[in-house]
């Protein structure tokens, strides 16, 4: 199966929007036929910008040449990470990966067509980060918690940066909720083609959640896409075990796809 346009065609949305967001973040999306190869030259330690996406879900048979086609396309890589793009399989679907030291992972995919109809008083400043300032903070607030920061802090600076500079090219939006001057949660809604706006980085520091930060700044973001974007259909992506999937609910979005993914370190 080849893909002909490589983002247009895929079937996952989650995907599909993953693949248009690194894109305009300048990776570079090769179709080889059988399955998309993403690479991030300016961050190759971020796992889901330097992967490969198959067409199909392999046979248990088949799954072992895919670990040695990515290690011939990154053989420098210290991980594996393999999407595929179905929109309903689940985990037993790809069993050899797990029988062999692969996570794996069946997150929802939930979209939505209409904004919030609340708008919640929190005791934050909410709003898009702008300065230098905002977006140090915002690097520092994905760090927390981190295990190793000296091996994180070069991938996350990296990622922040690409954000920001989605950001100036008119391509979405970052916010911020911000207590006191400090950045304690943030998201961000980025345009991804065909009339779909997808949400990124949805995180609140944990002294500072079930204040209400993330659902203010999940309503203004969705007004952002849907006004200021013209996005049609707005997508978020989440592990069905995550308790932010009922927020989500709450405000309407609802559950379309399944996005399966494997990955494993070969650190």
């Amino acid at each position: 199966m080849s893909y002909g346009s490589p983002v247009r065609a895929v079937r996952s949305l989650a995907f599909r929007t993953d693949l248009e967001l690194l894109r305009l973040g300048g990776s570079d999306v090769v179709d080889r036929g059988d399955h998309l190869v993403v690479r991030t030259r300016h961050n190759p330690t971020f796992w889901w910008g330097n992967f490969l996406l198959l067409a199909t879900v392999p046979e248990a048979g088949t799954s072992h040449t895919w670990v040695d086609r990515f290690n011939a396309e990154f053989p420098r890589a210290r991980h594996v990470a393999l999407g595929l793009d179905t929109t309903d399989a689940g985990a037993r679907e790809v069993g050899w990966f797990a029988d062999h030291g692969f996570s794996v992972s069946a997150d929802t995919v939930l979209t939505t067509h209409s904004p919030p109809d609340r708008r919640d008083t929190v005791d934050a400043d909410c709003r898009r980060l702008v300065s230098d300032e905002d977006w140090a903070q915002s690097v520092q607030l994905n760090m927390i918690g981190s295990s190793d920061p000296s091996q994180q802090l070069p991938f996350m600076e990296a990622r922040v940066q690409t954000n920001r500079a989605l950001t100036r090219a008119g391509h979405g939006a970052w916010f911020g909720a911000f207590v006191d001057g400090s950045l304690v949660a943030e998201l961000g809604i980025v345009r991804a083609g065909d009339g779909l706006a997808r949400y990124q980085s949805v995180l609140t520091d944990p002294a500072f959640r079930r204040r209400g930060y993330a659902t203010a700044l999940l309503v203004e973001a969705a007004r952002f896409g849907l006004i200021e974007l013209h996005a049609r259909t707005l997508v978020i992506v989440v592990d069905p075990a995550n308790p932010a999937i009922d927020l989500y609910r709450s405000i309407g979005f609802v559950a379309s796809q399944t996005q399966l993914q494997v990955e494993r370190s070969l650190a």
